[in-house]
C-alpha cells in the first residue's frame, strides 16, 4: 500500500486541490482514469460554448439580411469544426497530464479508482490512502432505464452529440433543460430540424416562471417544442427513432427523429467509485453530503464539485477550491457562501439569472415588489434590432435585492451587475443610481432597478 499525505479522486476541479496540496510539499496522489480538466473541459461546458460559437457564426450571416447586407451562406464545414474545438481541448488536457507527470511531490495515477475503505483506493492493481481526501468524482449524463425501449435503441447523451461530425436531419431531444436547450440551438443553426419534448410546462422550468416562458416562446419559433409531455417509451425502425409521450389529461404524442438526444440531467458518480465501501453519507439522490465547510461525515473526508449537487456549474467548483484548499491543505476553517451563485444558459438570447425566483419568494411567503423592463425598449437593442428580451428585478419592499433574471442578448454578461449587489448586500437604490454607459445594453438592466425603485416603501 502507497501512503501520502492527500488522496484525491477525480481529475476535474480536483486536480487544482492536488496542485495546490504538492506545491504546499504534502505527498499526494490524484487518480483520474479519463482525460484531466473533468467534464467541462472535455464533455461540457467548453466544448459547448466553442461550437455554439460556431452556430452564433452561421445565424449571425443567415440574419445579415435584417441588416441590409447581401451575404449567403455556402456551407458549414462540422467536420472541421469538431476536429478543431476537440483538438484544441485535447491538447489542453494532453498538456495538463504531462504536467501533472512532472510536478514535484504530485503522483498522477491515470486509472479507475476504487474506494476499499474511507481513506483508501484501489488503482491499477495498487492501493493509495492517505489521511485527507478529496472526493471530486463529477458526475455524468443521467439515462432512465424505466421508459420503456430507451435503452434498446441507440440515442444519444451530450458527451456523443457534441462529437457528431455530421448533423441529423432531425433530432428529438427527451428533456428541456439548459443542455437541451444549448444543444437544439447548436444543431438548429447546422440546419438540423430540432423537437424537444420537456414533462413540465415551459422549457427551462428551473428559472423564474416569467423568464421561462419568455424563452420557450422563443424557442418555438426556432424549434418543434412539447411542453407538458413526459416520455413513455422509445422505438427504433428503419433508422428512424419515434418517442411516444404523454400528458397529464391523458394526451399522447409521438416524435420521430433521425438521432434521439436524451438530456434529462446528469447523475453523481457515486455509484462508480465504491463509496458503498466507506461511512461517506450520501443524500437520496445518491450526491455525497458535505457540511458548509465541505467535509463528508467522515473526519478528513471532503468533496466538491457535481458531485455534492448543490450548485452545478464550473465556476461554482471554482470557488470550493479555494474554500476546500484552505481547509484541506492549510488547515483553516473557512465556510462556503453561495450568496451570488449566478448561472446563463448560452443559447441565443442568452438566459441567466441570480437569487431567488418570484416563484420560490411566493412559496415562502417572502414580501416582493417586481421591476421590469423590456429590452426592446433599449437604444442598443434598436441598434442590433432585437425585438425581444426582458430584465427582470425582484427586490423586498425596503430595497434588498432577492433576485434577478434575464433572457436576452449577452445576459450571462448582464446577470454579474445583479450578482455583485447580491453577493455584497448593495440595495436596488444602489444599482439604480450608478451611471450606466449610454447606450450599452447595461442600460436595460438600469431601466428594470429603476422600475423596482419606484415600487419601494
Amino acid at each position: 500500500m502507497d501512503e501520502y499525505d492527500v488522496l484525491v479522486i477525480g481529475g476535474g476541479t480536483g486536480n487544482n486541490v492536488a496542485a495546490a496540496a504538492a506545491e504546499a510539499g504534502l505527498e499526494t496522489a490524484l487518480v483520474e482514469k479519463g482525460p484531466l480538466g473533468g467534464t467541462c473541459l472535455n464533455r461540457g461546458c467548453n466544448p459547448s460554448k466553442m461550437l455554439i460559437a460556431h452556430a452564433n457564426r452561421v445565424n449571425a450571416v443567415a440574419d445579415a439580411g435584417r441588416f441590409h447586407v447581401d451575404a449567403t451562406l455556402d456551407g458549414v464545414d462540422v467536420p472541421a469544426i469538431v476536429e478543431e474545438v476537440h483538438g484544441t481541448l485535447g491538447d489542453i488536457a494532453d498538456g495538463m497530464a504531462e504536467s501533472k507527470r512532472n510536478e514535484e511531490n504530485l503522483t498522477f495515477v491515470n486509472a479507475e479508482g476504487q474506494f476499499v475503505d474511507d481513506r483508501t483506493i484501489r488503482a491499477d492493481g495498487t492501493e493509495y490512502t492517505a489521511e485527507k481526501v478529496l472526493v471530486a468524482a463529477g458526475t455524468r449524463p443521467l439515462v432512465i432505464d424505466a421508459i420503456d425501449g430507451l435503452t434498446d435503441v441507440d440515442y444519444l447523451t451530450s458527451s456523443e452529440a457534441l462529437r457528431l461530425t455530421e448533423p441529423p436531419e432531425r433530432l428529438v431531444v427527451m428533456g428541456g433543460g439548459y443542455i437541451a436547450a444549448e444543444l437544439g440551438y447548436y444543431f438548429d443553426a447546422l440546419g438540423t430540424e430540432v423537437a424537444l419534448i420537456e414533462m413540465e410546462d415551459s422549457l427551462l422550468p428551473r428559472e423564474d416562471e416569467e423568464v421561462a416562458e419568455r424563452f420557450t416562446d422563443i424557442a418555438e419559433r426556432r424549434h418543434d417544442v412539447f411542453t407538458g409531455y413526459r416520455v413513455t417509451s422509445v422505438s427504433e425502425a428503419n433508422g428512424t427513432i419515434t418517442t411516444t409521450a404523454e400528458s397529464a389529461d391523458g394526451d399522447t404524442i409521438e416524435v420521430s427523429g433521425d438521432e434521439l438526444l436524451v438530456a434529462l440531467g446528469r447523475r453523481p458518480n457515486t455509484d462508480r467509485i465504491g463509496i458503498e465501501n466507506t461511512d461517506i453519507a450520501l443524500d437520496d439522490r445518491g450526491f455525497v453530503e458535505t457540511d458548509d465547510r465541505l467535509e463528508t461525515n467522515v473526519d478528513g473526508v471532503y468533496a466538491i464539485g457535481d458531485i455534492i449537487g448543490d450548485h452545478p456549474f464550473k465556476h461554482a467548483a471554482d470557488y470550493e477550491v479555494e474554500v476546500v484548499t484552505e481547509n484541506l491543505v492549510d488547515g483553516a476553517d473557512r465556510t462556503v457562501d453561495y450568496s451570488g451563485m449566478s448561472h446563463a444558459v448560452f443559447t441565443e438570447p442568452q438566459v441567466a439569472g441570480v437569487g431567488r425566483t418570484e416563484g420560490q419568494l411566493q412559496e415562502n411567503g417572502v414580501e416582493y415588489v417586481v421591476g421590469r423592463a423590456e429590452y426592446a425598449d433599449a437604444a442598443m437593442s434598436r441598434a442590433l434590432k432585437i425585438d425581444d428580451g426582458l430584465v427582470k428585478v425582484l427586490a423586498s419592499p425596503d430595497g434588498e435585492l432577492l433576485g434577478c433574471h434575464l433572457v436576452g442578448h449577452e445576459a450571462s454578461m448582464l446577470v454579474h451587475e445583479a450578482t455583485l449587489a447580491v453577493r455584497h448586500g448593495l440595495s436596488v437604490e444602489d444599482v439604480a443610481d450608478t451611471i450606466h454607459v449610454h447606450p450599452s445594453m447595461n442600460k436595460v438592466l438600469e431601466s428594470a432597478f429603476r422600475d423596482a425603485a419606484s415600487k419601494l416603501a
